[in-house]
């Protein structure tokens, strides 16, 4: 395989266990490039700054800075890094701040190795990725966040044109769920509904939103403060 067709990989942990584990995950996949494993935020800066990976794999919690603030660095210095966050347990307070900050993807680090490459993939080539320990607590953090109001605006919905604009609590779910990169696939099986479901819903949404694209409603909805 051509070098650059690799997939370079950063790991970002302070836990050595887990670090090992995870550093020979990558390692025994031929199409993944680890270029550097690190134990503190300073590091992953340095990295990010020197050598940019395709993916990078972070622990919320490190002993130097917060995780948050180097996905927010990699966000902005970084902007083609995708980043799949690794957490201890699926209760951390600290999921809606690293998807809000940029993370695409997100897993418990008890997942079995071979989970791990798989959510590196799926991230690289432009998907999101969620592990199944995870999936029900960031649906109820994007539930529980409620979406920044627009003036005279009713729950769920937004003015345009001097017209309310109404959505369901699932199409706005939905709609957070597709702003953030995912796939109708992986969104169906986030909400325990088939593509076909998305599809009829992102239609929905499309219509009331007077758009006709992905992006077109992501703007529309950030504009009028659904998002």
């Amino acid at each position: 395989m051509n070098p650059n067709d690799h997939v370079r990989v950063l790991i970002v942990d302070d836990e050595a266990q887990y670090l090992q584990r995870c550093t020979a995950a990558v390692l025994a996949d031929p199409s993944l490039r680890l270029t550097g494993a690190v134990t503190s935020g300073a590091a992953a800066i340095a990295l990010l700054d020197h050598c940019p990976p395709d993916v990078m794999l972070i622990d919320p919690g490190l002993p130097d800075m917060l995780g948050i603030e180097v996905i927010r660095h990699a966000v902005r210095h970084c902007s083609h890094t995708h980043i799949l966050v690794v957490a201890a347990s699926a209760d951390a307070g600290h999921v809606p701040a690293c998807v809000d900050a940029g993370a695409t993807g997100y897993l418990l680090k008890d997942v079995p190795a071979p989970r791990i490459c798989v959510s590196i993939h799926e991230l690289h080539d432009g998907g999101a990725s969620i592990g199944p320990g995870m999936a029900r607590h960031v649906l109820e953090c994007f539930r529980q966040t409620p979406a920044a109001a627009a003036p005279v605006a009713p729950v769920n919905g937004a003015v345009r044109n001097g017209s309310p604009v109404l959505l369901s609590q699932r199409e706005s779910d939905i709609l957070r769920l597709v702003a953030k990169g995912m796939a109708f696939a992986e969104v169906g099986a986030l909400l325990s509904i088939s593509p076909h479901t998305v599809v009829t819903h992102v239609k929905k949404i499309y219509r009331k939103l007077a758009v006709h694209s992905r992006g077109e409603a992501v703007f529309e909805a950030s504009q009028m403060g659904l998002l």
